[in-house]
Parts: structure tokens; C-alpha cells; sequence
């Protein structure tokens, strides 16, 4: 595992810093756990390729191992007449800020896929992984031959076998338990949620590949568990939410640490994607009616969200959060890093 660790990240330390789309993940997070002796991921996700260039220009000059992270163009569509229907359901959310979310455009993009690539091909990093789905062929060959090594998001052995066919270099099982976006190919049907050491297991046996575990993760326990089932590396993505170097809100903090915020649920009614968050009003209120439909619905409540974060209203705030949550806390990423690996 060690040999495979090293040769894949380029780290010793097997914990990695998952990509956190939308603003937790900063160049400083990365650059903190790198310098505590890990390896992480930038996000991509929701970025100007200006931007994602920056991120990358500061992650370099660390003189450190990274990867970045790309969300695979897979749309969900959903017809204007739904769309519609939703946005004047929700309307009511956005008045307080002078938001009119039922007159919003209903947008479909492709988060600036092909800059995106051509960026990395360009300017290649050391890992790039993927998620949503599998990328075309040549994307992955053409990646590999400008020397990164290419991963593959997958939450069941069927997509395992998928991404495993396109010569990818690793896959990270992603188990239901994660927080934020599941990378499930099928979004209107999710896998069941497994244990993330069986989902390990179970990718691992089916296609020979190194898998890095995520989902859930609350302690060193859940990393031990992983590695003892074969994960060459564990992802924490929520235990580095409220670390010192995240960019995530402080509404978003303070909710991690609220003792009445104590479930966590799968939910689409922020963004038309099933992702696991913190229970609140929002979902409490709208999931009933949220129809399926990714980037659109993203793009319909994202100014609700950054005004409801910007005002503290972590009710109508999406709260991404995996089960793990509760053993989050305010500390260094670094001490956070040295937390979960000082007993392995």
C-alpha cells in the first residue's frame, strides 16, 4: 500500500484532502496539508479556468504534490415547465434578500469543461481526478501522456469496472455516507449505501486498481478500517471544513458544531443533484418537490445560498456535511492531518 501510495500521490501519509467545490477548498488548505506531509486536491468545480489556473500557479510553487479535481459534464436536464414550477415554489426563500428566483433563467452549462482540459493538458498536474462520471477516452490518454496520473470517482463495482476500462491510474470509492455531491453516474438512481470498507473491497477485488476510500469518515477508526480493507488512502472532506485554512462560511461552521444539527439527509433540493447536507428548513420544506434537474437548479438557488451564508441564515444555506460530521472541529488542517494518522 505504501509503494502504491507513493507511486500514485507522491505522499507517505495516507490521508488526502478532498476537493470541496463552491469555496471550502483554498490553495491555503492545500498548501497546509501538504506541508503536514499529505496530499490534496484543489476543486475545479464552479470555477473560472482563470481561476483554477491561479489555484494551480499557487499549489505548484509549494513545491508540493497536488491533484485537482473536474466535474464531468453529466446534465441532468429538466424541461422549463418543472423548472419553472419549482422556482416559483421556492420564490418566497428569496425575497428577504430582493432575490426574484421565479423569474431566474433556467442555465445549463458545462462548468467550462473543454478550458478546463485543455488547461490541464497544457499546464499538466500531478493527479487529475474526475467526478459524475467517466471521461471520454482521449481526455484520459491525452492527460496521461502529459504525465498526470488520472482517478476516477466511482460509488459501486459497476462504475468501478467503467472507469477501470479507460486505463485510468486509481479510482476514489465514494460511499453514501459522503458529504456534499455523490459522484454516482445515475443520479436519478443512486447506488445503496454501503460501508465505505465493503465499497473498498468490493472495487478493489473487481478491478485490480489502487482505490482511495471517501465518505464518512469521523476519526481515525473510520481510516483504519479503510486501509485494513485495502484503500491505498482515505479522503476527508467534512473533518476540514472548520479547520483554520477552509474556505468555508462561517454560517456553514457554526452549523457543524450547532448540537441541534444533528442529522444529516440526501437532499436535491438545492441543486437538483442528490448531495448530503445538514438537515434544515430549506430541505425540510422543498425536497418533497424538488424535481431532478443538474446544473439547472445549481444555478436557480446559488444566489440564495451565498446571500443566505453572507447573513447567517443557515436555513436556507445548503450545509454539506458527511456522517462523520460531529468529530469536525476549529484546529489547523495540519493538526488535523497529524490527528487521524499519529496512531496508524
Amino acid at each position: 500500500m505504501d509503494t502504491d501510495r507513493n507511486a500514485l500521490l507522491g505522499v507517505d501519509l495516507p490521508v488526502v484532502a478532498a476537493p470541496m467545490a463552491g469555496g471550502p477548498t483554498t490553495p491555503r488548505l492545500v498548501a497546509a496539508v501538504g506541508w503536514g506531509g499529505a496530499f490534496a486536491f484543489l476543486a475545479a468545480g464552479y470555477r473560472e479556468p482563470a481561476a483554477v489556473a491561479e489555484e494551480i500557479a499557487a499549489a505548484r510553487a509549494t513545491g508540493l504534490p497536488f491533484g485537482v479535481n473536474v466535474f464531468v459534464p453529466t446534465p441532468v436536464p429538466v424541461d422549463e415547465a418543472a423548472f419553472r414550477r419549482y422556482a416559483a415554489r421556492i420564490a418566497g426563500e428569496g425575497q428577504p434578500y430582493g432575490l426574484d428566483l421565479a423569474a431566474a433563467p433556467r442555465t445549463e452549462d458545462d462548468d467550462h469543461w473543454a478550458e478546463k482540459i485543455a488547461l490541464l493538458v497544457r499546464d499538466p498536474v500531478p493527479v487529475v481526478s474526475f467526478t459524475f462520471g467517466v471521461p471520454p477516452a482521449a481526455v484520459v490518454h491525452d492527460l496521461r501522456r502529459a504525465g498526470s496520473r488520472v482517478l476516477v470517482t466511482v460509488t459501486d463495482p459497476v462504475e468501478a469496472a467503467a472507469a477501470a476500462e479507460l486505463g485510468v491510474d486509481g479510482l476514489v470509492a465514494q460511499s453514501g455516507h459522503a458529504g456534499g455531491h455523490y459522484g454516482t453516474f445515475t443520479p436519478d438512481a443512486p447506488a445503496s449505501v454501503r460501508p465505505l470498507a465493503e465499497l473498498v473491497g468490493l472495487v478493489g477485488t473487481r478491478t485490480g486498481l489502487p482505490v482511495l476510500a471517501a465518505g464518512g469518515v469521523g476519526g481515525v477508526g473510520d481510516v483504519r478500517a479503510a486501509l485494513t480493507a485495502g484503500a491505498t488512502a482515505v479522503l476527508v472532506g467534512t473533518l476540514l471544513l472548520r479547520a483554520d485554512e477552509s474556505g468555508a462560511s462561517r454560517t456553514h461552521r457554526d452549523a457543524l458544531a450547532d448540537p441541534r444539527r444533528d442529522r444529516t439527509v440526501v437532499t436535491r433540493a438545492f441543486t437538483g443533484r442528490p448531495a448530503r447536507g445538514l438537515r434544515n428548513d430549506f430541505i425540510d420544506r422543498y425536497e418533497a418537490d424538488a424535481p431532478l434537474g443538474y446544473p439547472a437548479l445549481h444555478h436557480l438557488t446559488r444566489p440564495l445560498r451565498r446571500a443566505a451564508a453572507e447573513a447567517g441564515d443557515a436555513d436556507r444555506l445548503h450545509l454539506w456535511a458527511g456522517t462523520g460530521h460531529r468529530a469536525a472541529r476549529a484546529a489547523p488542517a495540519a493538526e488535523i492531518i497529524e490527528e487521524l494518522t499519529r496512531t496508524l
